[in-house]
């Protein structure tokens, strides 16, 4: 039998509606109960009493009457039917979540022949982020589908990950900086310093399009710096602004227990001091050349590329001993691809064109939080973890 009762919520209605099936001798074999806007759905699904069913239908009524709740009482055979192959959560975020936006991505659900099995909220601010668990159809199926859809429309952001327990697993995220961490293109605090702000920008955004090849760019604009003195790194550390939810972010995910690290196209005259500020457990970036107290217009050591960055990934998963299918990779650019592409979680950050393509989920909202509501964070956990719970 499926009981089910709904009305207005208030304390005790649980165990009074289980303490009233609790004399009729069943057992319970599903319990499922929603709070929405103060109202309650409790849904109770139990074996039969034989003979007295009669009685404990009459019985749940007027209990829920006396309630002030309205009750619906079904008879049926056997559980609940399995559910289909394939299972995966996706996590939807509006700014704000329209009902036209909704109803597309849950059409398209359907469409691709699976089934919305259960719909929760994880967050209300600073965007609206709903979670479908979906099953009956590959995770990398759905996830080409819903992509599609969400980049058709571009008011709403998808993440489609497998479920299981590895989601919940321990994690490592590593973000990429520039314009994902923090505003700013550390490059071109530098160049507006030397007073080539203008060609530094014009080289940045044809290799963050992927029309040059990185270290290539990376060089010419090096050395549009030589003679600046060192002196300025101070000023351009002072002049970084971190993305909006960025501090909630880390701060968040190492209260979690996550590890947190960076890797950078720029440098660890500002990448060094980031990763102190935060508390991260890993930073790797370029490094500026300085002889005599001036910038020499070259970089030291390994460059941080395309395929760099992919190589720190694994590093700091081996580091942290987190196998690469719970990392997490945050980019925007085509020099983050390689990267986002080796996590088990790759997310484009208001990315390129390119890049959302190509990850596993796309952000459009400037607030790097979000990012957590696509790990299954819900916005109450992040608030519990920022008051140290």
């Amino acid at each position: 039998m499926l009981v089910k009762i709904f009305g207005r919520d208030r304390p005790g209605l649980t165990a009074g509606l289980l303490q009233t099936l609790a004399s009729y001798g069943v057992e319970v074999v599903d319990l499922e109960q929603v709070v929405t806007r103060g109202r309650i759905t409790l849904c109770a699904l139990v074996t039969s009493p034989g003979d007295a069913e009669g009685e404990l239908r009459a019985t749940v009524h007027g209990w829920a009457e006396s309630q002030r709740l309205q009750a619906e009482i079904i008879s049926g055979v056997g559980d609940n039917r399995p559910r289909g192959e394939g299972r995966s959560h996706v996590t939807v975020l509006g700014h704000p979540l329209t009902a036209e936006a909704t109803a597309a991505i849950a059409a398209r659900v359907t469409g691709c022949g699976a089934n919305i099995d259960r719909i929760h909220r994880l967050a209300k601010y600073p965007v609206t982020a709903v979670e479908f668990d979906v099953s009956g159809v590959a995770t990398q199926i759905l996830r080409t589908e819903l992509a599609t859809e969400a980049a058709r429309r571009g008011e709403v952001d998808v993440a489609v990950v497998a479920s299981g327990l590895q989601r919940r697993g321990r994690r490592l995220v590593v973000m990429d900086v520039d314009s994902t961490l923090i505003q700013d293109e550390v490059i071109e605090l530098f160049a507006a310093h030397a007073g080539c702000e203008e060609r530094v920008a014009e080289v940045t955004e044809a290799a963050m399009r992927g029309e040059l090849d990185f270290t290539e760019s990376l060089h010419a604009r090096v050395a549009l710096l030589a003679g600046l003195e060192e002196r300025v790194v101070e000023k351009v550390r002072a002049e970084v602004r971190l993305t909006p939810g960025a501090r909630t972010l880390v701060r968040t995910l190492k209260r979690l227990g996550c590890q947190v690290g960076i890797v950078s196209g720029g440098f660890t005259q500002v990448t060094d001091s980031l990763r102190d500020h935060l508390g991260l457990d890993f930073a790797a970036a370029n490094t500026l050349e300085v002889a005599d107290g001036r910038f020499t217009g070259r970089v030291t050591g390994e460059i941080v590329d395309r395929a760099g960055k992919a190589r720190l990934l694994r590093r700091f998963a081996r580091e942290a001993g987190v196998p690469l299918s719970q990392t997490v990779a945050i980019g925007d650019g085509a020099n983050d691809l390689d990267m986002l592409n080796t996590a088990g979680l790759g997310v484009a950050f208001n990315a390129k064109p390119l890049v959302r393509r190509a990850a596993d989920a796309s952000v459009n909202v400037p607030f790097l939080d979000t990012v957590l509501y696509l790990m299954g964070i819900t916005r109450e956990e992040v608030e519990a973890a920022e008051a140290g719970e």
